[in-house]
C-alpha cells in the first residue's frame, strides 16, 4: 500500500486509481484554492481532523446522486408546498458552512471541518465556485447545504438541519436548480444510508471519473446563484 506525499511546490496529484482500499490517496499539500480546484476536477476531495496533516481521498465505489433520481417522500412534499422555509443561495454561505462544523449530528464526534477548511471554501465562495443553499424560518437559517460546482458537477460537502426537514428541502431546491442548469450529477464522496434514502447510489470510480471528465469539461459561469422562484419547476403540487 503506498500513500502519496504531495509536493508542497505544485498541485500535482498521483492519479486516483492508485488510492488504498479505502480511498486514501495522498498527504500534504495545502488548501489554496487552485490546489483544491485540481482535487476536485480529478475526483479527489480532502477530509482530514483536527491537528492532522490534509489528507486527500478518492474511494471506490463512489456514492453520486442523479439530480433525476432524488426521492422525494410524501411528508417532504407537503413541507415544499406549504412552504415551511424561505429557501436562499449563496445568502449566508459563512453562516452554513460554520453549522455545518458545528451543529451536533446524532453518533458522531468532532467534526471534519476545521478552521482551516471553513477559510478555504469561504475563499472558493468569494471566487464564485462554492456556494450554499439555506433554509429559513421567520428570517432565522435553520438548515442548509454547501458544495462545490466545477464546470456541471455539483461537489455536495455538508449539511445541517435545526428543524425537521430543513437540510432535505434544501437539497429539493438545489437538485432542481441543477436540472435546470443542465448539471451531470451530485458528487457525495462518502455512502451514507441517509442518502442512500435520498436517491443516491454507488458507482465503480472507473466510471466516476469517465463521467467527472464530462461534466467539469461543460462550462457554467462562476459566481453567485439566484434561484428566488421554482414551484412551477419542482411540479410537487398534485
Amino acid at each position: 500500500m503506498t500513500i502519496f506525499l504531495l509536493d508542497e511546490a505544485t498541485h500535482d496529484f498521483p492519479p486516483p486509481r492508485m488510492a488504498d482500499p479505502v480511498g486514501l490517496l495522498a498527504v500534504g499539500g495545502d488548501l489554496t484554492l487552485d490546489r483544491l480546484v485540481k482535487a476536485y476536477s480529478a475526483g479527489i476531495f480532502p477530509w482530514f481532523s483536527e491537528g492532522d496533516p490534509v489528507l486527500w481521498w478518492s474511494p471506490d465505489p463512489r456514492l453520486v446522486l442523479y439530480p433525476e433520481e432524488l426521492k422525494i417522500s410524501a411528508s417532504l412534499r407537503r413541507v415544499i408546498n406549504k412552504r415551511t422555509f424561505a429557501i436562499r443561495f449563496d445568502t449566508a454561505f459563512a453562516d452554513v458552512i460554520t453549522a455545518c462544523a458545528t451543529v451536533k449530528r446524532k453518533g458522531t464526534e468532532g467534526t471534519w471541518i476545521t478552521a482551516d477548511m471553513i477559510e478555504a471554501y469561504c475563499d472558493l465562495h468569494t471566487a464564485g465556485l462554492a456556494h450554499s443553499v439555506e433554509a429559513w424560518q421567520d428570517n432565522n437559517l435553520v438548515g442548509g447545504l454547501y458544495g462545490v460546482a466545477i464546470g456541471r458537477c455539483f461537489f455536495g460537502e455538508s449539511m445541517f438541519s435545526l428543524v425537521s426537514n430543513a437540510s432535505k428541502a434544501a437539497l429539493v431546491f438545489l437538485t432542481t436548480f441543477l436540472k435546470l442548469n443542465r448539471f451531470k450529477m451530485i458528487d457525495c464522496q462518502m455512502t451514507t444510508a441517509h442518502l442512500l434514502r435520498l436517491g443516491a447510489r454507488e458507482i465503480p470510480r472507473h466510471r466516476f471519473l469517465r463521467e467527472l471528465e464530462k461534466a467539469v469539461g461543460e462550462p457554467f459561469p462562476a459566481g453567485p446563484w439566484r434561484f428566488e422562484d421554482i414551484e412551477e419547476e419542482l411540479k410537487l403540487r398534485r
